[in-house]
């Protein structure tokens, strides 16, 4: 890429290497302050070679997602936050279909206290999560295990999910455009995800902020067709005034100071971690 000086270019390399790149390691390696490195980041988030998360940064995506262990990197306090308040919507006692997805993932991981659930899943990193919990019965769809991630896709998955019909769905999305259209990457997937809410009588998205300043060229749904959208923050206005207007459930799982992304990089890299806050709107 034209344009960047020799440092710029070894740390989008380095991020291409390994999904991710730190402040504080970037200034020892390079031996500069964390300043410059910060403004180094910024230029190439300008470039949308990068995405700031706390901390630092990673490979930015468009037409392809990042690499599933990078994803595990980006928002994932909030993911954490937004999974346990998921879950805390799930009673015990019902069936439900959770998806691929790092944040989906992380609902799972916040269910392992149920009682009597009925999990049916495309995404091998949730029966691996679910399946050892004696009150926790977990269906594996059958087809395609996609390598990067362990998603299985295809029509053989899609036919297997046909055959429920659930309490709820828990389904992720790789972006959110600002008109409500919920995007992926991979359009096998999509078609399993279709799948999932065609037959669940409640969907539940969950998606962090990042999701909306991220784009995706397959289309899975549209946020009308979900009922409770849970994130970790106050959404824009004009995605906003549609949740409203056709009374879906809003639920804002913040971490203490989970507007961190918006603060300078000074004060992000220094904020401290804390318990969520749950709030409705």
């Amino acid at each position: 890429m034209t344009g960047l000086t020799h440092r710029q270019a070894e740390i989008l390399n380095i991020a291409r290497a390994s999904g991710r790149v730190m402040v504080e390691e970037l200034a020892r390696r390079f031996e500069v302050s964390a300043q410059t490195i910060r403004k180094d980041l910024n230029d190439l988030c300008e470039r949308r070679s990068l995405t700031r998360i706390h901390g630092g940064a990673i490979i930015a995506s468009g037409v392809e997602n990042l690499a599933y262990e990078a994803r595990r990197f980006v928002a994932a306090d909030e993911k954490k936050a937004i999974g346990a308040a998921a879950a805390s919507l799930i009673p015990n006692g019902c069936s439900l279909f959770i998806n691929i997805g790092t944040t989906t993932e992380e609902v799972a991981s916040a269910l392992t206290s149920h009682e009597d659930l009925l999990v049916i899943t495309n995404n091998l990193n949730v029966a691996m999560l679910l399946y050892r919990h004696p009150r926790i019965e977990v269906v594996v769809a059958g087809g395609t295990v996609r390598r990067a991630d362990g998603a299985v896709v295809g029509s053989t998955a899609t036919q297997l999910i046909g055959q429920f019909k659930v309490d709820y769905a828990i389904i992720g999305a790789s972006a959110i455009d600002e008109e409500g259209a919920l995007l992926d990457f991979d359009y096998r997937e999509v078609q399993v995800a279709q799948a999932i809410i065609a037959n669940a009588r409640t969907v539940m998205l969950v998606a962090d902020s990042t999701k909306l300043r991220r784009s995706a060229p397959v289309r899975i749904a549209h946020i009308t067709q979900i009922q409770t959208f849970v994130t970790d923050q106050e959404l824009p206005e004009r995605l906003a005034t549609i949740c409203h207007s056709k009374g879906i459930e809003v639920v804002e799982a913040l971490p203490k100071g989970a507007e961190i992304d918006d603060a300078p990089a000074e004060v992000q890299d220094a904020a401290p971690e804390a318990a969520p806050v749950v709030r409705l709107r």
